[in-house]
């Protein structure tokens, strides 16, 4: 579907940069042990509810390894191939889209998986329309369509080439109607899927256990029986768990000084560090509502004062990148709009501009960040944040925090004049950096119509299948963004998966969107 050069591109995103391994040797196996027991996985973040319909975050970590969706990234691919099905555009203009079923497929409890379940659980998305949930992922489609048992079709409103990446999010996971509400969240803390693995047992905030589900079809080639996922509030505690044995695998959330760190261990402490090329950015939200955040003169003070290299170099100990657009570099199309219009920090540049508006007075505002989803450093960013605002003399910063599941609930809201959020892309592509965030109904509960970009810019991009002719319309929203101050890039992540030195497979565990696919880890039979 896809051109060469955009192929490479992405290539180069789910392509592990670079690997660093304890010295030694051994023969390497992906069968799995029982004898060993689980592989245990730690990680900062999270899930904020178990029902796909909910979930527009980080709790597509666990979806992927539960749930099934139609497409998915079988191991090294960088556009989605068959899991549930196989499907594909059967028109010109890309506005019909056929999938057909694997033969006999059930969910975990036997209960047959038809196309009747997949339209089901596509249509009760939408009728549910959570805030700030995973129904903005399907503006452009109109109605979903059962022609037989195996037969389902995808009927679009408009052209949209980017519509199998959005078939392959774990938000359009497929439930079973007999156990999910079609107008409502499931609320029992249960699980029902058809993914490589079921769920055996969940403590909110503490663990997920996964066992093999041996009704499985689909794509991924498991080499574990079972996977414990644990969930920590810091990254010191995930390491020190990493270094005591308690876990085998970290994976989301580690803290700058601690990749610092492991990058310079004795390599007799038998841990493994593994760096990967990563799209994960971190950027500012201003909401509308609140006075202060209103005025395009405050927001532009404060893109004119933020220094983002000192917040990666001394926060985050360059272990992320400053970044100037909300698409981050190495995608097709990617700018640096904020350092074209702003060059470096200047608070005499930011007083100009709040005079210009005839704004005298040091302006009070409210940064809102999460403590418990972004890893470590969150509150030391935004306490920096803080000093770089105040020492200007132009702003008085409060701040304020709370654990993800109440944060996310306040931002939907409309509370928070100005709050942190991270984003992991839901596919590799710009628009997915651009089309989230704008809009009556994004996926941060704050309306940003930008009318522009989304009635002209998108739908003209989406008309195209080789993503490499679209960089304009990218350019082009992006200074729109840049213009507006909405969004405030901040800085650009990089991925590292540290494990110990008998697991394989975390290389490749990472797909395209960053998210850890469990079946890769494996143990080696002897070392």
């Amino acid at each position: 579907m896809f051109n060469r050069n955009r192929n490479r591109c992405l290539r180069q995103l789910a392509t592990i940069t670079s690997i660093s391994l304890v010295a030694g040797c051994g023969v390497l196996s992906s069968d799995s042990s029982d004898d060993d027991g689980p592989i245990v996985v730690g990680t900062t973040s999270v899930p904020s509810t178990l029902d796909p319909a909910a979930s527009w975050d980080g709790s597509w970590e666990l979806f992927r390894n539960i749930y099934q969706t139609l497409l998915s990234y079988p191991n090294g691919a960088v556009e989605p191939g068959p899991d549930a099905a196989e499907c594909k555009f059967t028109d010109a203009v890309n506005r019909t889209y056929s999938c057909r079923l694997r033969d006999d497929m059930t969910f975990s409890d036997g209960d047959k998986l038809d196309a009747q379940a997949v339209k089901y659980s596509i249509d009760r998305i939408r009728k549910i329309a959570v805030a700030g949930g995973p129904a903005g992922l399907l503006g452009s489609l109109e109605r979903v369509q059962v022609l037989s048992d195996r037969e389902v079709v995808f009927h679009l409103n408009k052209s949209d080439a980017t519509f199998p990446f959005v078939l392959a999010t774990p938000a359009m996971s497929i439930v079973d109607p007999d156990d999910y509400p079609a107008d409502a969240l499931r609320k029992d803390g249960r699980v029902t899927g058809s993914g490589p693995y079921s769920l055996g047992s969940y403590e909110e905030g503490k663990q997920a256990q996964l066992v093999r589900n041996d009704r499985y079809k689909g794509f991924a080639d498991r080499k574990n029986n079972a996977v414990t996922i644990r969930y920590f509030q810091d990254s010191a505690q995930m390491v020190d768990a990493l270094r005591d044995k308690d876990i085998d695998v970290t994976f989301r959330g580690l803290a700058a000084s601690d990749i610092v760190s492991l990058q310079g261990q004795d390599p007799d402490e038998g841990i493994q560090l593994i760096e990967g090329a990563g799209t994960e950015i971190s950027y500012l939200v201003f909401n509308p509502k609140d006075p202060w955040a209103a005025k395009p003169a405050v927001r532009k003070a404060i893109a004119q004062i933020v220094d983002r290299p000192v917040i990666a170099h001394k926060i985050y100990k360059d272990t992320v990148e400053p970044l100037y657009s909300m698409v981050p570099k190495g995608l097709t199309g990617h700018t640096v709009g904020f350092f074209d219009d702003y060059g470096a920090p200047s608070s005499s540049k930011a007083r100009q501009i709040l005079l210009e508006a005839d704004i005298n007075e040091r302006v009070p505002l409210t940064f809102w960040y999460t403590t418990d989803r972004y890893g470590s450093e969150t509150a030391p960013e935004f306490r920096e944040l803080k000093s770089q605002l105040e020492d200007s003399g132009l702003f008085t910063v409060t701040l304020k925090s709370r654990p993800w599941k109440t944060y996310e609930e306040g931002y939907r809201k409309g509370e928070y004049p100005v709050f942190g959020r991270g984003w992991f892309p839901d596919f590799p592509d710009a628009e997915n950096f651009i089309a989230p965030f704008v809009g009556e109904d994004n996926a941060l509960g704050t309306p940003y119509p930008a009318p522009y970009i989304t009635n002209n810019l998108l739908p003209e991009s989406r008309r195209e299948t080789d993503r490499g002719a679209v960089v304009k319309q990218f350019e082009e929203a992006q200074q729109i963004l840049v213009d507006d101050a909405r969004l405030l890039p901040l800085w650009q992540g990089k991925q590292y998966v540290a494990a110990s030195e008998d697991i394989s497979g975390g290389e490749v565990a990472l797909d395209p969107s960053t998210i850890m696919t469990m079946w890769e880890l494996y143990r080696k039979t002897s070392w």
